[in-house]
């Protein structure tokens, strides 16, 4: 995927020739650009964080720069940055914190005296947008901060929009480094989410863009999955394709399209076992994705069983292990 999709594909859209392996790449005439959205980090250092990512710290800090208390003092918008002088704490340079070098252990992270930890300089941390200052925003959960500046939509539609698919408890100033490969996936999802969302009236692209993920569900919890799931429907509404590589059956059995590579993992795999629809491929006789998918289904997709009002819920579950036989003990 990376090396076809992402490397030749982005090639061929640029008016390049795919390769001298391969003949042609098509059905591309639809596609304005490929982005790979997958877990690597967004960031390594602690200067890079979920604000500056999905883009709204230029408007944070343009937000506290048209304050009175920050004309006065005469502060504009490069003053309320943690990289740059003149805001930001030149005992740590914006860091919040020292590296203190052990002369027989490892180095240690200590927050710095001066600040506090807070990054910034006292000057900018006498201007307060709505009771918080630049660094009390920052400790701010992604929720918090989307109720906080409700009123700049700049600002809380990308907000908004990361809490949708579950990162509303990350804060704004938590450093790259920190989060993880799932953390960063979602948030360059969400950053994906926030640039279709400032399309004209979200409509649908003429040319959208081939989305490629790659286990996007992994470690994540079940109502994350529907969350994320729910933001991928937008990006195809707003008119963008997505193919991913993933072994979740609620995923597989939401695609339009499957493609069951096999038959095997490893040495043995690498094949196209079977294509379609993902009704069509339960059908297969062979796929161990066909296998899955009809189990799934056999338990999934019974029919509602019908209960009296007030009955407990151990009695429903009790009755229909018993009707099911779940439980068999063999060779006991």
């Amino acid at each position: 995927m990376r090396d076809l999709l992402v490397t030749r594909g982005a090639a061929v859209l640029a008016g390049a020739a795919c390769g001298p392996d391969l003949a042609a790449i098509s059905g591309l005439d639809g596609v304005a650009r490929v982005a790979l959205v997958d877990q690597a980090p967004i960031g390594r250092t602690p200067r890079s964080c979920p604000a500056t990512y999905v883009g709204i710290f230029d408007d944070i800090r343009k937000a506290f720069a048209a304050l009175p208390e920050a004309k006065v003092l005469g502060l504009g918008a490069a003053q309320f940055s943690f990289n740059v002088a003149g805001g930001r704490c030149e005992a740590c340079l914006g860091q919040g914190a020292l590296r203190v070098q052990m002369s027989f252990l490892p180095a240690v992270t200590v927050p710095c005296e001066t600040c506090g930890g807070s990054r910034y300089g006292p000057q900018a941390l006498r201007v307060a947008f709505k009771g918080a200052t630049i660094a009390d925003v920052l400790q701010m959960s992604l929720a918090e901060a989307a109720q906080h500046f409700a009123a700049h939509r700049a600002i809380a539609g990308p907000l908004e929009l990361a809490t949708r698919i579950g990162l509303g408890y990350l804060t704004l100033g938590q450093g790259s480094d920190t989060l993880s490969g799932g953390e960063a996936q979602r948030l360059k999802l969400a950053g994906f989410l926030a640039e279709a969302a400032s399309s004209p009236r979200f409509g649908v692209a003429k040319k959208g863009t081939l989305f490629l993920f790659d286990e996007p569900t992994t470690g994540l919890h079940f109502d994350d999955i529907a969350k994320l799931m729910r933001a991928m429907r937008k990006l195809l509404a707003a008119g963008h394709s997505l193919i991913l590589i993933e072994h979740n059956l609620d995923v597989i059995r939401a695609a339009d399209w499957l493609i069951d590579l096999g038959p095997e993992g490893g040495e043995d795999g690498g094949e196209i076992v079977c294509v379609g629809t993902p009704e069509s491929v339960a059908q297969h006789p062979r796929s161990h994705t066909a296998a899955a998918l009809r189990d799934y289904a056999l338990h999934m997709d019974r029919a509602a069983v019908p209960v009296e009002e007030g009955r407990p819920l151990q009695q429903l579950i009790r009755a229909r292990r018993q009707a099911d036989e779940a439980i068999q003990i063999v060779n006991a």
